[in-house]
Parts: C-alpha cells; structure tokens; sequence
C-alpha cells in the first residue's frame, strides 16, 4: 500500500475550472470537471484542457508529472464525455485504483446523474430499459437503441416547467455503464437532453441557445457512492458535485 506524500495534492495540476472536491486518506480522490474540459488527453497538446494539465499514460491510465525524486501519479478510475460535467474519481495507488476499477465493472458502483430536457415524462418516476448497439469507428463511438445490449436506468423527475418551450430536470440512476446511455435512453423517449449535438434535438438547441445564449450540453454527474476494503477495513466513499446553475435557471 502506498500513501501519498503531505503535498501531493496541492501540487495537483489541475486543468481550468477543475475543483478537488473530496479526498480519503488511503488516496482516493473526487474531482469536478466542468463542461468542454477532457477526461485526460486524446492526443499531444491536450493536456492544458484536460482533467489535469499534465501527461498521460493511455496504458496505466494515469497522469504523471514531476514530483521530486519519482514522478507523481494518479490513476483514473471513470471518465465523462466531454461536453458532460461533474464527478470523476482518481486514486494515487495503482493497486487501489485497479481495484475500484473493477467495483465499476461490477457494477458496485452507485451513480446519479441530471440531465435538462426538452419535454416532461408522463410519470414522476419510471424504470427505463432498453437494448443498444454500441459501434466504434474512426476513434468515434455511436450508440444506437435498437441492438443488443442491456441499458437499464431509473428515471425521477426533480422539477417541470411549465413555460414554453416545456423543460424538465431529471435524476438519471445508471445501473448498467453503456456509452452514451443516458443520452440515448432520454432521446428514445422523445425527451433530447438540452445541448445534445449528437442524439438531441438540433432545431430547439438552436433556438434554446439563441434565447439564453448557453451552449452547453445539460448532463451532470451529481454524486458517486461506493464501499471499498483497504487493509483489512470497510471503507465508504461518497462525493458530490454541485448541480451548475443553469441547470435550474431555465426553467
């Protein structure tokens, strides 16, 4: 087991607007990530929009920078999509990130996500299944609902307005990890994510972006809550990320 050093998170290179939001003592670590800033680097040159502006080891999955007599490092455990804001989880030991790693593939991993949309669910809560195709081509990922792989999600509706056009604000629960999910599931149900610019509805982006003069896409990881074993101890995580305004002012 290795601990990080008193300095190692305020030494941290955080990329624009990202906030440390939460740290444990065996190096578990949850970050806010703003809108239009990358998980980690795709390519050279990215690192100053990144999650951390530093290099990347696609690999180990971890940045790395100088940190005196050895590198410093910090693994990723999740990633969002670009235009997404809100939680991501990092762990300064390799061993424990590749354990907690494998809690997300179990599915042992509690996640919240909301999402404005346009329109409003005939019910206040409902459970939403579906079966995707997933493709990858170019380094681009398409999902599609009409496929063959399980997406399941609670849906509850936090607050609908009434004005025109009809916007609601959804807590999205993930029990299952496909890409893009929430995206898809919300625009199979003829309620797009407001922002969306590759499964929502382009005339009214258009036109909610002209009135309000905010182009972002409207999908926030809000919280993630785990249990984790280190050293013989039952560990619980949880952290949460601040809903941004807007999502709350447009309605």
């Amino acid at each position: 087991m290795s601990l990080p050093a008193e300095n190692f998170w305020s030494a941290v290179p955080l990329g624009p607007g990202v906030r440390l939001l939460a740290r444990d003592s065996h190096g578990l670590a949850a970050f806010d990530k703003p809108a239009g800033i990358l998980s980690h680097p795709n390519k050279p040159g990215d690192e100053p929009r990144s999650l951390l502006n530093a290099a990347y080891d696609c690999e180990e999955e971890c940045f790395h920078w100088p940190g005196g007599a050895a590198p410093a490092r910090l693994w990723l455990l999740n990633r969002l999509d670009s235009p997404t804001s809100g939680l991501i989880l990092a762990a300064a030991d390799g061993n424990l990130a590749r354990a907690i790693r494998a809690q997300f593939k179990r599915r042992q991993v509690h996640k919240l996500y909301c999402a404005l949309v346009f329109g409003a669910p005939a019910r206040r809560q409902e459970l939403w299944r579906d079966r995707l195709a997933i493709e990858k081509q170019d380094g681009r990922i398409r999902t599609r609902a009409a496929g063959n792989i399980p997406a399941e999600c609670g849906m509850q509706v936090v607050r609908a307005g009434g004005g025109e056009p009809r916007l609601a604000l959804l807590q999205l629960e993930p029990r299952t990890g496909r890409s893009h999910q929430l995206r898809v599931q919300c625009a199979g149900r003829h309620l797009p994510i407001v922002g969306d610019a590759s499964y929502g509805d382009f005339k009214r982006n258009r036109e909610f972006a002209r009135r309000t003069g905010c182009r972002r896409l409207f999908l926030h990881s809000l919280e993630t809550a785990f249990d984790y074993e280190r050293a013989g101890e039952e560990i619980h995580f949880q952290a949460r990320a601040p809903l941004p305004p807007e999502f709350e002012e447009f309605l």
